[in-house]
C-alpha cells in the first residue's frame, strides 16, 4: 500500500477520476476473431460466445488490442470480481474463478507490478473467497487476495455531481491502484433487477446499505461520477435467471458461454441486459447513467466486435 501522505495527494488529484464523456458501447451473433486491433481501431465493445472462460477472455482482449492497452509495465492493478456470496461456482452467484485467473495471467504478462483482488462480501468474506474458488485462482496465478470486510480499509470521498450519493467510503485499493478492472457476473438481482458492471461497484464501498434508503438505482449511477473502472468484463458463462443474487438452485442457472468486454460501463450494462432479455431502459441505474451523461445505453451504430468461437 502507499503511505497516507500519498493517499492524500491522490485524493487532491482525484478530479481525474471524475466521469468524462466516454466512448459508447453490445452483443450480437457471428463473426470470427479479427487481427489485433490498434488503439485507433479498437472496438467500443467486444462480445464473445461459445467458449470456456479462458478462451472467451483470450479472444476478447485480443480483439480489444491486448491487455497492454490497459496495463503498463510496473503498474499496480486491482481486480474487483463479485465474491459476495458463500456459494460454489456452479451456482453463478460469484464471478467464475477461471475467468479471474485468466485476467490475472494477462496482467502479469503485461508487466503489472502488483495485482490485488478483493470484494466487500455480503456473507463472511473468507468463506466467500474460498468457496467461490477465486482465492485459489488468484493465488495460483500471481495475485494477492486482500480483505474488504473492515471499515479501516475505506476512505471517505466526495462524489462530484452525485444526486443522491454525495459522499461515501471507498476501499483504499480503488484509490491507490493504477488500473481498476471490474469483473461482475451477470445475474438476476431481487433489488436492482440485474447485477451488472455498475451494480458490482457497490462492492468497493463500505456503507452500501445507505444506497437502499437513499435510492438504490440513483446511487449506483452516482458512484460512477466518482470512479469508473478502466476496464469492465462481464462474466456471462453461467447466468442466474431467477432467485438472485444468491439463492439460485441448479434449475435457476443456465449456460450462456458468453463474455462482454468494454471500458464503457453504461453501454456494457446495456449489452448485458439485452443478453438477459431485458430492455436496458427498464433497468433504472442504466437509464440514470445514460441520461446523466455517464455513458450511452443506445447501442445502435457503435463499433461492436462480435466473435463466435469454433465449437
Amino acid at each position: 500500500m502507499t503511505s497516507h501522505h500519498n493517499r492524500r495527494q491522490f485524493l487532491k488529484k482525484s478530479g481525474r477520476l471524475t466521469v468524462t464523456a466516454a466512448a459508447t458501447l453490445l452483443m450480437g451473433n457471428g463473426g470470427g476473431i479479427s487481427a489485433l486491433a490498434t488503439a485507433s481501431s479498437a472496438p467500443d465493445l467486444v462480445a464473445v460466445k461459445n467458449g470456456e472462460p479462458h478462451a472467451l477472455f483470450d479472444a476478447a482482449i485480443k480483439a480489444a488490442g491486448g491487455m497492454g492497452r490497459y496495463v503498463q509495465k510496473g503498474q499496480t492493478v486491482v481486480i474487483k470480481p463479485n465474491i459476495g456470496w458463500n456459494r460454489e461456482p456452479e451456482y453463478a452467484a460469484n464471478t467464475n474463478p477461471a475467468l479471474v485467473q485468466r485476467i490475472i495471467e494477462h496482467c502479469v504478462n503485461a508487466g503489472a507490478k502488483k495485482i490485488y483482488v478483493f470484494d466487500h462480501s455480503v456473507d463472511h468474506g473468507q468463506r466467500c473467497y474460498k468457496s467461490s474458488g477465486i482465492e485459489s485462482a488468484a493465488k495460483s496465478s500471481g495475485a494477492l487476495m486482500v480483505p474488504g470486510d473492515h471499515e479501516r480499509y475505506y476512505q471517505e470521498v466526495v462524489v462530484p455531481g452525485g444526486q443522491k450519493l454525495k459522499k461515501t467510503k471507498v476501499h483504499e485499493l480503488i484509490l491507490e491502484s493504477d488500473v481498476y478492472i471490474n469483473v461482475p457476473v451477470l445475474k438476476h438481482h431481487g433489488s436492482s433487477g440485474l447485477t451488472l458492471a455498475m451494480k458490482n461497484q457497490m462492492g468497493v464501498v463500505w456503507n452500501r446499505g445507505e444506497y437502499h434508503w437513499r435510492g438504490l438505482h440513483q446511487c449506483i449511477a452516482d458512484f460512477c461520477r466518482f470512479r469508473k473502472p478502466d476496464l469492465n468484463i462481464i462474466d456471462a458463462y453461467r447466468i442466474t435467471l431467477r432467485n438472485g443474487p444468491q439463492r439460485a438452485g441448479a434449475d435457476d442457472v443456465v449456460m450462456k458461454k458468453t463474455l462482454l468486454l468494454s471500458p464503457n460501463i453504461v453501454a456494457i450494462d446495456a449489452a448485458a441486459a439485452k443478453i438477459f432479455g431485458k430492455d436496458p431502459q427498464d433497468i433504472s441505474h442504466i437509464y440514470y447513467g445514460h441520461h446523466g451523461g455517464i455513458g450511452n445505453m443506445d447501442l445502435n451504430g457503435l463499433n461492436i466486435k462480435r466473435i463466435t468461437l469454433p465449437g
